[in-house]
């Protein structure tokens, strides 16, 4: 018998194609019909709805928590499909994150605006004070960012 988190993976991936590859969503409703907590809905959209594996997801809190899963086809964009996994990866400096989006903006996939507002998002002084989890954090919002642009 397939495990709780598979099952609950499947059902998701099912109304995604259902939907034309954008699904909404309440947690609650979701942990409800599987009989188990939210946690458990949230593992499984963090483990198996990831940039990597070309799924963005939108999550707001409260009224049994929203969630927007958009599901974008990475492989038909090769070039943004080879940033994500080989360039950003679980980690990504602030130098090599500006890099990227200065090629975006020689490439005229975004507006210089778009992209000095993107490395605002990605700078130190927006991720905080902590610097151990600045990289890791600033690899998710590119690889969403990124995702938003292919979508």
């Amino acid at each position: 018998m397939p495990g709780l988190s598979n099952m609950i993976e499947r059902f998701i991936k099912e109304l995604i194609n259902e939907a034309n590859g954008t699904v909404e969503i309440q947690r609650n409703e979701l942990a409800e019909y599987f009989d188990c907590a939210p946690s458990q809905i949230n593992y499984v959209l963090t483990t198996r709805f990831t940039p990597y594996k070309g799924y963005y997801v939108e999550s707001k809190r409260g009224g049994g928590g929203y969630i927007k899963i958009i599901k974008v086809s990475i492989e038909e964009y090769e070039d943004i499909n080879n940033i994500i996994m080989n360039t950003i990866g679980d980690s990504i400096t602030k130098s090599k994150a500006y890099h990227i989006i200065d090629g975006l903006m020689e490439e005229n996939l975004i507006t210089n605006r778009e992209g000095e507002i993107i490395k605002a998002a990605l700078g130190d002084r927006a991720l905080g004070s902590d610097p151990n989890n600045r990289n890791a954090i600033r690899a998710d919002i590119l690889k969403n960012i990124l995702l938003i642009l292919v979508k």
